[in-house]
């Protein structure tokens, strides 16, 4: 479903900023793999979804989804294939706009717009029951402004935005980051149901090793715009964080491990 081949990417090329963030990266993802992505600061995980996504154009190599060549088309021509939810949860909504007008807005992704209504009466129904699968009593805020919800309630809209229309690829983006403990866990929870129950294939980016180990049915750690670690299955599952960073200094010949890395 997706195919990274030997990308490269370096920013601020030719000056005393320059950083190669990005070296030769190749990973392949199956129908319906679920990918955690695990890395210290600077190992190029952002980067790498960045690339996929198109926000960054790559130096060099193919990216290529579902067998469609991405590799030269901007983000907005990628839409149709990826949906995406952000570390911000005040990014990925439109905040002075309604619950339910948000989720037309997402139904309606990567399609051509008309003059009909911005959302039918028959879309309203649809929306309330998805909500209220939630649990988070949003069915009974669908004129709601969105910017007027907590940061656990706009990441679990924006995941069911971004899963709406059944994207080829899903790309979670340190998406509990910036929440609290029980509303990061509720909102992983909700990204496992979303995942499984519409086979989707996604890559996500965590800094938190546990949380990497726990969820998915695939791992990869990635040190200087490597992967340096990919385990799977059984071997993913029977996984310890401690095994995880002797593995990593193993790999990577470096006992480097961030503060970041090592708190979570």
């Amino acid at each position: 479903m997706l195919e990274i081949k030997e990308i490269w990417k370096t920013f601020n090329p030719g000056t005393v900023n320059e950083k190669q963030a990005l070296r030769g990266l190749n990973l392949t993802l199956k129908d319906g793999d679920f990918c955690t992505v695990i890395g210290g600061n600077g190992a190029g995980k952002s980067t790498m979804l960045n690339a996929v996504a198109g926000t960054w154009m790559v130096d060099s190599g193919s990216i290529s989804i579902d067998g469609a060549d991405m590799t030269h088309l901007p983000e907005y021509k990628r839409a149709p294939y990826i949906g995406r939810v952000f570390q911000d949860p005040m990014l990925g909504t439109a905040p002075s706009m309604q619950i339910v007008e948000n989720l037309a807005l997402a139904a309606r992704r990567g399609q051509r717009r008309g003059l009909g209504w911005g959302v039918r009466k028959d879309e309203k129904s649809q929306y309330q029951e998805m909500l209220k699968r939630l649990d988070l009593g949003l069915e009974n805020r669908l004129t709601s402004k969105v910017g007027l919800l907590s940061g656990g309630q706009r990441q679990a809209l924006t995941l069911l935005m971004a899963s709406l229309r059944r994207p080829k690829l899903l790309l979670l983006d340190e998406h509990t980051a910036a929440l609290d403990p029980k509303t990061a866990a509720k909102v992983l929870d909700l990204s496992d149901r979303i995942v499984a129950e519409s086979k989707l294939t996604t890559l996500m980016v965590t800094h938190n090793m546990k949380d990497a180990i726990a969820h998915g049915n695939r791992l990869i750690m990635m040190y200087d715009g490597r992967i340096v670690i990919d385990v799977s299955g059984e071997e993913k599952k029977k996984l310890t964080v401690p095994q995880l960073l002797e593995l990593f200094s193993k790999v990577s010949g470096s006992d480097e491990a961030d503060d970041k890395l090592l708190l979570s």
